[in-house]
């Protein structure tokens, strides 16, 4: 079973709260934590894709509707990291894992923080 690179962020986090003081919460957190670097990805092509469309005068929804849309994907992506992370699958992915390269835990909590600057710059700069 090939693993995805949000499974090798989920078990490199996953991994440094078990070894922590988080043992019991380590695998809500790293749901938590991989939801939100997913979340912020698709932050990140929204705005890029909104402005792009309102360059070209295209349009397509209010931002109302956009970030209610948004907010809706979240969820469904915590819903999804939830079921696949917390069940079976989390076990076999564990088991056949790898050797693999361990981040930090700064640089893996690097990744959200600047999905979501990259964000904001787009809004900025468009």
């Amino acid at each position: 079973m090939n693993m995805t690179i949000f499974d090798h962020l989920f078990f490199n986090s996953f991994n440094h709260y078990k070894k922590g003081a988080n043992k019991s919460k380590a695998n809500k957190i790293a749901i938590f934590y991989i939801t939100l670097v997913q979340a912020s990805l698709l932050l990140v092509l929204g705005v890029f894709f909104a402005e792009f469309f309102s360059q070209m005068h295209v349009a397509t929804m209010t931002a109302t509707k956009a970030w209610v849309l948004f907010v809706i994907a979240s969820l469904m992506l915590y819903f999804k990291n939830w079921m696949q992370y917390s069940g079976k699958k989390r076990k076999v992915l564990n088991a056949n894992q790898k050797k693999t390269h361990a981040y930090g835990i700064f640089t893996l909590w690097l990744i959200p923080v600047v999905a979501v600057f990259l964000a904001l710059l787009f809004l900025k700069v468009f």
